[in-house]
């Protein structure tokens, strides 16, 4: 999916682009990426986002709200690894990421909080294919969002 660049698309589209919030950080080689919106959410675990990024991306961008914790990293560059081969076009944590000299090389896009080494749990709490909240922006399943170097916004599902 091509990418139209975020100020142009809150140009075009007004209070319709809602701004996620959050000061996330580039770490993927992808500055920019667009695509539909698959969601989870988990707490230091991982089982759930990753079984996620085994599917094939089609496109699209995977949203986790990790609850904003900086306790363990949600993906590594294995896990990113996965995504790019399986074409995902980029992931959005609200939380933190490991191996960042890895993700730089990573053709995918990825933002995140910030970064710790320790790794997650694979336990498989939380829930996946649910409105998730955070930045004051609810990415739907299904929604389109895009990011850049300016800050990620997201659209609603249209038919």
């Amino acid at each position: 999916m091509t990418t139209t660049p975020t100020a142009d698309i809150c140009d075009e589209r007004g209070d319709d682009a809602v701004v996620c919030t959050v000061p996330l950080r580039h770490y993927g080689a992808r500055p920019a990426f667009a695509g539909r919106a698959v969601t989870v959410r988990c707490y230091e675990d991982n089982a759930l986002l990753r079984a996620q990024l085994e599917q094939p991306g089609e496109g699209r961008v995977l949203v986790v709200d990790g609850g904003g914790s900086f306790g363990t990293a949600l993906i590594g560059g294995n896990v990113a690894a996965l995504a790019a081969v399986n074409g995902w076009a980029g992931l959005i944590i609200n939380g933190a990421v490991r191996d960042v000299a890895e993700l730089r090389d990573t053709d995918l896009g990825i933002l995140a909080l910030g970064s710790t080494p320790r790794r997650p749990g694979k336990g498989g709490a939380g829930a996946a294919g649910e409105p998730v909240t955070f930045g004051g922006a609810t990415f739907a399943p299904g929604a389109l969002v895009a990011a850049d170097e300016d800050g990620v916004i997201v659209l609603p599902e249209t038919p």
